[in-house]
């Protein structure tokens, strides 16, 4: 393998999520060989500071890696600034990274996951995108270990320079470039509110870095490549993130296997594009259940 791609991890004021996604990551095989660059970002307000001190305690006393670099930010910049900003400038260095977010659990197999995708496609311009992520999918066993479609999955990913330089971060050239076929296509037939969250950050209603970044790929025809069992799992669905409500829909095992088996060919894979399609239109249950979840949102 070669020189190992850097891992940026972006952190705030959750001290037990940063902790635990450390300790995760400090278990993977690859940890002792990788750079680990630490962004943490300053307190939005007096509330925060303290478990914003925490987490530096955390960030300070970490271990396990070749050598950890930490960055902090003068004043908050939020999330997406952040990751822009941090990923920007490890890709002009590296050429290639590896990101995570302070709520991520990794598989000892994550980073390994990671660093030979980077240098297998590192030359297939079409593929712009590796998520380590990936839904709780029915018979997922049908699937090969790894399959490659559009959409592009923000907890645990990687890039390389080449695709990171198509990323638009200007909403407007972006939306102006959909018509009606490809919003359909962009929302994985209507199933995922992908093109909501679009309208949704125009509106001043999201500051989402993620849904720029899946428009950008897919705009120029880009596609990901992501497991079929989940080499990550989210614990930030608990409602403690600025950006994340409390819910269990995208719970998954996090796979405790090396992965093997990469696609040759780089084009979607259909069998797989349909098991997410059909898990996303029955995510959130019948009508009854959707009733439930709603209510209990309101009353969180």
């Amino acid at each position: 393998m070669q020189k190992l791609a850097p891992i940026a991890l972006f952190v705030y004021n959750r001290p037990e999520h940063t902790r635990r996604t450390i300790k995760f990551l400090q278990a993977n095989y690859l940890a002792e060989e990788s750079r680990l660059y630490i962004f943490a970002d300053a307190a939005k307000s007096a509330d925060e500071e303290e478990n914003v001190k925490q987490v530096k305690a955390i960030i300070e006393s970490a271990e396990g890696f070749k050598n950890i670099k930490i960055t902090y930010q003068k004043e908050n910049l939020g999330l997406a600034k952040s990751i822009i900003d941090g990923v920007t400038e490890l890709i002009n260095t590296y050429g290639k990274v590896i990101v995570f977010e302070d709520d991520l659990l990794s598989s000892p197999y994550t980073l390994e996951f990671f660093n030979e995708a980077l240098e297998l496609y590192q030359n297939e311009e079409k593929l712009m995108h590796i998520g380590a992520y990936m839904y709780p999918l029915a018979k997922a066993d049908e699937l090969p270990e790894t399959f490659i479609y559009r959409a592009v999955h923000s907890w645990g990913w990687a890039t390389w320079k080449r695709a990171w330089d198509h990323f638009n971060p200007n909403i407007d050239d972006l939306i102006a470039q959909f018509d009606v076929q490809k919003i359909n296509d962009f929302s994985i037939d209507g199933k995922m509110n992908f093109w909501k969250q679009m309208k949704d950050f125009k509106a001043g209603r999201n500051n989402s870095w993620a849904i720029r970044w899946y428009a950008s790929v897919f705009l120029n025809g880009g596609l990901s490549l992501n497991p079929s069992k989940s080499l990550i799992h989210n614990i930030g669905h608990d409602g403690s993130g600025i950006h994340s409500n409390k819910e269990n829909t995208y719970a998954v095992s996090i796979h405790q296997k090396a992965i093997k088996e990469f696609p040759k060919e780089i084009e979607e894979n259909r069998i797989a594009y349909e098991k997410v399609r059909d898990f996303l239109a029955k995510r959130k249950g019948n009508f009854i259940q959707r009733v439930i979840r709603f209510m209990k949102k309101r009353l969180h």
